[in-house]
């Protein structure tokens, strides 16, 4: 069962949507913190040690992104899933979450099912054991039983989803991996993500590698060349 022994927090200035999600999570066995403002997340964060993340965007003292942003710079951070909770219906807004290291982000407003169904399908995401071989290419090498990246012998830091994808395109160097393709490996039939999300990884991806080894097929895909 997903939520056995996991920790919540979940940060938003509206009482009554903070009660309803505490509520519906703390049912489904999660154990769940609540903050009210960016502030108070970032402190509750650091003692509860949550699992997962939930952040509202329009939040007082400090936003969403300004608070995943924070914590991810932190190295205790790095590999805590954070998902966005947001009124803002703007594409803007949900590519500068992804970039600053979110996991995935909800629109509201959203049931309580829906929501408890994104949690579950992340955390199911997170615990699939690691498959494969390492990959060694050229100056890469790739090793999915440690998650690690390292470019010409230097450790290369990457949050799970990117590493993911660059596995998979890696394993295949040449082929050309469809978008939709990309979507069911990496996230999954459950989790649902825009085009622009798999674009925002592959941008990270190239700026932390520091190797123009993603090829971008107009229309179609990427492809992995090194």
């Amino acid at each position: 069962m997903e939520s056995k022994g996991k920790k919540i927090l979940i940060a938003d200035d509206e009482p009554d949507i903070l009660e309803i999600i505490q509520y519906n999570l703390t049912k489904e066995g999660y154990e769940v913190a609540t903050a009210k403002d960016g502030d108070e997340a970032i402190g509750k964060a650091k003692i509860v040690r949550p699992d997962l993340i939930i952040l509202d965007i329009m939040m007082p003292k400090k936003n969403g992104v300004e608070v995943c942003e924070i914590l991810r710079s932190q190295p205790s951070f790095k590999e805590t899933l954070i998902l966005l909770l947001t009124a803002l219906s703007d594409e803007g807004s949900h590519v500068r979450g992804l970039e600053t290291g979110a996991d995935d982000y909800v629109t509201k407003p959203i049931s309580p099912k829906v929501l408890i169904s994104r949690v579950n399908a992340l955390f199911r995401r997170v615990n699939k054991e690691p498959e494969g071989k390492v990959l060694k290419i050229e100056n890469l090498s790739i090793d999915p039983a440690k998650f690690e990246v390292m470019v010409e012998g230097k450790d290369v830091t990457l949050a799970k989803k990117e590493f993911e994808l660059l596995y998979l395109l890696a394993s295949r160097p040449g082929r050309v991996f469809l978008r939709n393709e990309i979507l069911n490996q990496v996230w999954g039939n459950e989790v649902i993500v825009g085009d622009r999300t798999i674009d925002v990884h592959i941008r990270k991806i190239r700026q932390k590698l520091g190797l123009d080894c993603i090829t971008t097929v107009k229309g179609v895909g990427y492809k992995f060349n090194l």
